[in-house]
Order: C-alpha cells, then sequence, then structure tokens
C-alpha cells in the first residue's frame, strides 16, 4: 500500500505536457483559463457557463477540489489551490500562452493569516497572481505585499504596454463571483458586448483627502485624452445619483456619509467599470439581510460578516460588469488608482490589464470580478509570435519560462558544473511530458557530473520509485543520508522504501525517528513514523502519532486512512468509521483500494 510521504524540490511532480492547438489570433480564449472548483455546484455550474461563452480549449478549463468556504487555510490553498493549477498549467503547457485566470464562484476568497502591513493574510485571487513566479522557482515572500510588476505608477497610459510573460512573471487573476450564481452568470453575458457610451462617475467626499486627489488627478487625465464630456466630478459633500448611462464609477465606499446605502442610483451600462477607496468591501459573497445598510460604525451589532463596509456584491447586483474590492484591511498604499484605471480602460486595454495597471499590490488583499477580455475600446490584440518567445527545444518548455527557469536553476545549483544544471532543466522537461526513461537519463547525467548533490539524488531517487525500482530508490535515499545525515526528505522516504516495499520496519524506524524529530511539524513524516510502528504492532503509539499528523494536517486523504486502520486495530471502532468517512470524503479513489474494503467489512461486523 501507499502512504502519505513528505516531499518537496522541483522533481516531485510527474504531469503530461501536451501542446494546445494554434488559435488564429491572441488575447483571446487561448489565454484565459477558468477555475473551477469541483467541489461546488456554483462553481461548476458559473465556471461551465463562462467556458462555453468564451469558448475556452478544453486544456483552458483547469479544474480543482478544495474548500467552498470563503476562507482557506495557507496550507490547504498551497495543496489544493496553487499546485493543482500548477500541475494542470504545465501539464498543457500553457506556462506562456496564459495571461489570465478567472476563479468562479465558490473558489475560496480569502487566505486566514495575520493582520497589518506586514500580514500574511491575503485574497486568493492577488496571491494567485504570483504562480508564474513560482512555477519558475523564483521566492516569493508570504508575508507583506509585493508590488506589481505591471503598475503604471506614475508614467502615463501611452507608456502602458498590452500585458505579456516577454515582460512580466506573473498572472492577472480576475473573478466570476456575486451574491447568487445568476447575478454572477449575467457579468459574463454583459461582457460580451459591452458599451462605448456612458460617463465616469468620480464621487468625491469633498474634504479633499487622498481619494478626492485622486479622483482630481482622473478627471485631469480623462479631459487630457479627450473624454473631458464623459467627466462628471462629483466634488461636493452630496452624493453621485440618478445618473442613466455609466460606464464608471469611483467613490470611497461607506467611508463617505452620503454613500453609506446598498444601492447607489446607477444605470450601469455593459462593460462598465468601478471601484473605491474602501477596505473589506469583497470580504463576502454571502447575501446581507434586507435591512442590512453599510456604514462606518465600530458598533458590532450593526456588522455583516466582519465589518460595516459596503459590499461589491450590491455594485454587481445593480449591473456592473467589472469591480475591485478588498477582502481585508488594504491601506491606502493597495488601493486600485482611478488615475490610471478610466484612462487605461478607454484606451483599449481590457479590463484585467486596466484593473491591473492601475494595482499597486499583489500577494494582497484585491479582487478583479468582471471577464478579463471586456474591453469596449479594445484595440488591435498581438500575435501569438508577440506575446510568446519560440519553444525552447532543450527542455520543451515555452519560451519565456523557460529563460527565467533556466537562470533560476543555474543560480540554485552554483556549486554544481553548469552543464549538470542544465541536465537537470532537461530532466524536468522530460517529466513534464511524461517521459521518465528519458528524464532518469538526464538526471544520471547530473549525478554523474555533480555526484554529491542531494537534491537531483533526491530526485532521481523519486523517480526510480514511480518506476517501481524500489531497490535502486533506496540505494540512492542512502547516499544522500550517508553525505547529509539531517536530510529530512531522504530520511523519510528511506524509512518508507524500507519498511514498505522491502518489509524491514525495524532497520526503517530509526530512520523514520530522525526525520520527525528534523520536522516535527510534517503530518507527512509524523504519518510515516506512525505507520512503521504499526507495522511493528506499536498501535497505541501509532494512534497517538496519527492523532498529531491529522491534527497539523486535517485534509490528507491518506493520514485520515492511516487512522482509521489503526483506530481499529485498537477496537476503537466508532473513530475508525469517522476517520474513514472523511478520508473518503477528502478522496473518493480510495474506495478502490483493498484495505478500504477490508476495513468496511471489519466495521459491518
Amino acid at each position: 500500500m501507499s502512504i502519505h510521504r513528505f516531499r518537496a524540490g522541483a522533481l516531485t511532480a510527474v504531469v503530461l505536457y501536451v501542446f494546445a492547438p494554434a488559435a488564429l489570433h491572441a488575447q483571446s480564449a487561448e489565454n484565459v483559463a477558468v477555475v473551477i472548483n469541483d467541489n461546488s455546484e456554483d462553481s461548476r455550474n458559473v465556471g461551465e457557463h463562462y467556458a462555453r461563452t468564451r469558448n475556452l480549449p478544453a486544456s483552458n478549463v483547469l479544474r480543482i477540489q478544495t474548500s467552498t468556504d470563503e476562507v482557506i487555510q495557507r496550507g490547504e490553498y498551497v495543496l489544493n489551490i496553487e499546485r493543482s493549477l500548477s500541475q494542470a498549467i504545465r501539464r498543457s503547457g500553457l506556462q506562456d500562452r496564459l495571461l489570465y485566470l478567472v476563479l468562479t464562484k465558490g473558489v475560496p476568497l480569502r487566505i486566514a493569516g495575520s493582520s497589518g502591513v506586514g500580514g500574511t493574510t491575503s485574497s486568493v485571487d492577488s496571491e494567485l497572481t504570483l504562480l508564474y513566479r513560482r512555477m519558475v522557482g523564483t521566492p516569493v515572500p508570504v508575508d507583506g505585499r509585493v508590488d506589481n510588476p505591471y503598475f503604471l505608477g506614475t508614467r502615463t497610459v501611452k507608456e502602458a504596454k498590452a500585458f505579456s510573460h516577454r515582460d512580466h512573471d506573473i498572472y492577472l487573476v480576475t473573478r466570476i463571483d456575486a451574491f447568487t450564481v445568476n447575478q454572477a452568470m449575467a457579468i459574463i453575458d454583459r461582457a460580451q458586448m459591452p458599451s462605448k457610451e456612458g460617463r465616469i462617475v468620480l464621487d468625491q467626499l469633498g474634504a479633499g483627502g487622498t481619494g478626492d486627489q485622486w479622483m482630481s488627478q482622473a478627471a485631469a487625465r480623462l479631459t487630457e485624452l479627450g473624454h473631458g464630456p464623459r467627466v462628471l466630478l462629483e466634488s461636493t459633500a452630496q452624493p453621485a445619483r440618478n445618473e442613466k448611462a455609466v460606464l464608471g464609477y469611483y467613490s470611497l465606499g461607506a467611508s463617505d456619509p452620503q454613500n453609506q446605502v446598498r444601492n447607489v442610483e446607477m444605470a450601469f451600462v455593459p462593460g462598465s467599470i468601478a471601484a473605491s477607496l474602501a477596505s473589506f468591501d469583497a470580504r463576502t459573497f454571502k447575501q446581507p439581510p434586507p435591512n442590512w445598510r453599510p456604514t462606518a460604525s465600530a458598533d458590532r451589532s450593526v456588522w455583516f460578516e466582519g465589518s460595516a463596509d459596503a459590499l461589491i456584491g450590491d455594485l454587481i447586483a445593480s449591473g456592473i460588469s467589472g469591480v475591485s474590492g478588498q477582502v481585508s484591511e488594504a491601506y491606502a498604499f493597495g488601493a486600485v488608482r482611478p488615475e490610471i484605471l478610466f484612462p487605461a480602460y478607454l484606451a483599449g486595454f481590457n479590463l484585467a490589464e486596466a484593473f491591473y495597471l492601475a494595482t499597486p499590490t499583489l500577494s494582497w488583499q484585491t479582487i478583479v470580478i468582471g471577464d478579463p477580455l471586456c474591453a469596449p475600446f479594445g484595440r488591435t490584440p498581438l500575435s501569438r509570435d508577440q506575446l510568446e518567445e519560440p519553444v525552447d527545444e532543450s527542455t520543451g518548455y515555452p519560451g519565456a519560462f523557460a529563460r527565467r527557469r533556466s537562470a533560476v536553476v543555474i543560480a540554485a545549483n552554483r556549486d554544481v558544473p553548469e552543464a549538470a544544471a542544465q541536465a537537470l532543466m532537461r530532466a524536468q522537461g522530460l517529466l513534464d511530458r511524461e517521459d521518465k526513461p528519458g528524464a532518469r537519463r538526464a538526471l544520471e547525467e547530473v549525478v554523474t557530473l555533480a555526484p554529491r548533490a542531494a537534491g537531483p539524488l533526491v530526485g532521481l531517487a523519486q523517480l526510480e520509485e514511480e518506476l517501481g525500482e524500489y531497490e535502486a530508490a533506496i540505494g540512492r535515499y542512502r547516499l544522500v543520508v550517508e553525505a547529509q545525515p539531517n536530510h529530512t526528505i531522504a530520511l523519510n522516504n528511506l524509512a518508507y522504501g524500507l519498511a514498505v516495499r522491502l518489509n524491514m520496519p525495524a532497520e526503517a524506524l530509526p530512520f523514520a525517528q530522525r526525520a520527525a524529530k528534523l520536522a516535527p511539524l510534517s503530518g507527512g513524516v509524523i504519518d510515516t513514523l506512525a505507520w512503521i510502528h504499526h507495522l511493528l504492532g506499536s498501535n497505541e503509539v501509532a494512534a497517538q502519532l496519527l492523532a498529531e499528523a491529522v491534527r497539523l494536517e486535517p485534509r490528507q486523504a491518506e493520514i485520515r486512512l492511516h487512522a482509521a486502520l489503526v483506530s481499529m486495530a485498537i477496537n476503537d471502532a466508532p473513530r475508525a468509521a469517522r476517520e474513514l468517512d472523511e478520508a473518503l470524503r477528502l478522496d473518493r479513489d480510495l474506495e478502490k483500494r483493498d484495505d478500504v474494503q477490508r476495513l468496511r467489512l471489519q466495521l459491518r461486523r
């Protein structure tokens, strides 16, 4: 039987590489991927509607299985969202071709974490903008914000460029979400025939603060670009109301006493966009009760879902086609800038480009609602040759991705010959194309050129495990442990191989104990140690260890299954049943396993 093992490094995932079919144009459906959470019916309905409406290639419909809650823990985000999407993108060779990721209702909104300017809380959407960078292998901090390389800043809109991976190592991430599925689907439908008509309404507080200054700059820039007649700058304390055709809207949200309302009474045209200088306005897409109203009050009794602030869901319900919001406190430095957003949109940039040109920070609190391809004033799209560099022949990776990844691999392997680093890149490319024999040959070349490099040795051992050559893999792990006695992955996988593959749990135990001492917070490592104790007949010890492993990684199906099996071994049938149910909820494929069937029979007695 297989068990959950602790693995890390670039050569741990084996995925299939498939070239996408050629298309006649770019910045279109082939550049967009929709992300569907298969655990959510809402996500399936919205995502499949978007895929049909935009006629996305099958390779661009990315399915994940994760929590349907609005808040997700970072570990689960990494495992079930970030890693799943990375594998799917690599599987189809879409690293460079994809420019836009579209999340759907039912995909979590916020990653739980600490607050403050250096906090670890962020929106799922903003964190996913850095998926490309993480796939390359560039270190990305978890705490605080990351500067957006696409942010226009003080440059003029004439200096802005269409987004591509030739220049930028990020994705532009938007979301199709709303209070209801029907409202979310309406966002998709409104984007198909966006209007070029409508006013840009800039609703100042009238106090001369930061937001008012940005809106004044926006009005000035739009006027300079020839859009003066369509600008409405409400500069008094009175709210802007009852505009009949609105293409753009910006306000200070509920911090403006005159805007503490659910409906701002604007007739938004198809393709209209909005933003505000507010925090917490994208904290939830749960429907508030009819009598709730946003305020600036500190009285928690009048709050909804953790804040008194307005909700962008109300703008969506009123007919907006695109809007940004913040899932938590973003501070002024994280706000979407109106003096960039509206000039960029009217200059022909699509919805995603306009919002991200105006967004200073990533790995922060912002989400952007809307179809990224919505572009009322769309310009001539770039060709595929303009967007993408030629595929790198030695690795099979898309050109820009290969160039960046190669630089990272060489920099991380300064202690080995450059030829070894290049062979390692080649091995990774072959693994992505599921050419395991070819990858093995490339890794053997790496090991020959750099015999003491632990990473390639571990990668080769893992590949040999995939090929069923367990004794060879165990021999490699032994070499790593001899050279680096505290190499946690090698210790853990050596213990697993000895105990399960070679039926030598007594010899495996000291290696598993060392690994667990080095990684006491890894549920996978503790799971390995627990299972070895089970194989040795020490089921009480195994049960205690598995309780800790479950606590550390509660959504790991394999760990839950082991807890069920060991619970049954100590005659705790109720816990065995609970753990088995949870394991199967997390991974239905476990149902096919012989040990699961035997456990079911035991539980029926």
